[in-house]
């Protein structure tokens, strides 16, 4: 199972190399999860750099995956990782999705290079 970061849709959305790179996760969407967040996060920023109905359009197709909303346990799990790993919420959010589900996390932040069950991608050097 995998996840896909905020980060990574975005290259994904701009057919950058890291973008590349994650096709085929995105190409198997019974095996993605999609927290809640990161469609938060992924909407928020393509409508300050593209037209609504492209994002729009965009997001939909990242809901084939399967959508993870934010609940009570997954709350208090990303605040205990958030203070082990020293992560912002919403990244601790994405994390702890990961580790509650067993899935592979694809992602360019920076935040989470070497943690564990991580793909990391280092933006300088793509």
């Amino acid at each position: 199972m995998n996840i896909i970061d905020s980060s990574c849709w975005i290259e994904y959305f701009y057919d950058t190399p890291i973008g590349y790179a994650v096709v085929p996760v995105v190409e198997h969407p019974r095996k993605l999860f999609v927290p809640s967040i990161v469609l938060y996060e992924v909407y928020k920023s393509l409508l300050s750099m593209t037209d609504k109905e492209s994002t729009i359009k965009f997001v939909r197709m990242m809901q084939k995956g399967q959508v993870i909303p934010l609940d009570a346990s997954l709350s208090i799990n990303a605040a205990d990782i958030s203070r082990k790993y020293r992560l912002p919420m919403a990244d601790s959010i994405i994390y702890a999705t990961a580790m509650q589900h067993n899935a592979v996390l694809w992602t360019a932040d920076k935040h989470f290079d070497g943690l564990p069950n991580v793909q990391y991608f280092d933006k300088t050097h793509s």
